[in-house]
């Protein structure tokens, strides 16, 4: 196999993961858990630092390019399912169906603004993520990868959380403006968290990624 076929198969294994981290982060958005007694936040949010990382990995060896049209497809993927469960949420179910109308919209019906959110705050999270991300790769060349990894995450993921959980929660009347502040700074700590203790995954993914096809540029990585 030569080297452009593996670099396709990287591709088409990372955006996969990515799509599907996504589309599941939406699907489960309308449950809402506490953390440590704290805060709440949508179960969806444990899947977005993953996503981040993958966003990381794909720019680190198919550019800004490769991460745009990956964002764009995710994001026309996204409003492709929102537009199912809008039809599938306005069709009545029959009298045995053994999931309700009621029940069926209590589950996706929130899930709707967490959609709505989503969109708005992946696309404009992960313009922002590549954008600081590569003006790092340029100063720091293949070295400190922690430090181009961290530090888009710390911007893109700040926007992310505040545009997504404005639209899902405040819009809907789900949480007051002071609710949303503190959940939201609480959901961003905890999420920049993640992303930090995601790094060693960085590095193993990219060191792998390295064997497999085996850059020239593979050397020098600090």
């Amino acid at each position: 196999m030569d080297f452009k076929n593996k670099r396709d198969i990287i591709f088409i294994i990372l955006a996969g993961f990515f799509i599907t981290n996504a589309i599941v982060a939406e699907l489960i958005g309308g449950k809402l858990i506490q953390f440590f007694g704290i805060f709440t936040q949508s179960v969806g949010i444990v899947l977005w630092p993953i996503i981040f990382v993958l966003t990381d990995l794909i720019n680190e060896y198919f550019g800004k390019d490769g991460v745009k049209k990956l964002t764009y497809i995710t994001m026309g993927l996204i409003v492709f399912m929102f537009l199912i469960l809008f039809i599938a949420l306005n069709i009545p179910a029959t009298s045995f169906s053994p999931v309700s109308d009621m029940a069926f919209h209590e589950v996706f019906g929130q899930s709707m603004w967490i959609i709505v959110g989503s969109v708005v705050a992946f696309g404009v999270s992960q313009i922002v993520d590549v954008y600081i991300f590569t003006k790092f790769k340029l100063s720091t060349g293949n070295k400190y990868i922690w430090l181009r990894a961290t530090g888009s995450t710390v911007v893109s993921q700040l926007v992310d959380t505040f545009i997504v959980q404005f639209i899902a929660f405040v819009l809907p009347a789900k949480w007051t403006m002071s609710e949303f502040l503190i959940n939201a700074s609480w959901g961003y700590g905890f999420k920049l968290l993640i992303a930090i203790l995601l790094i060693p995954f960085i590095y193993a993914g990219h060191y792998l990624i390295g064997i497999y096809i085996k850059p020239k540029n593979l050397k020098g990585t600090e």
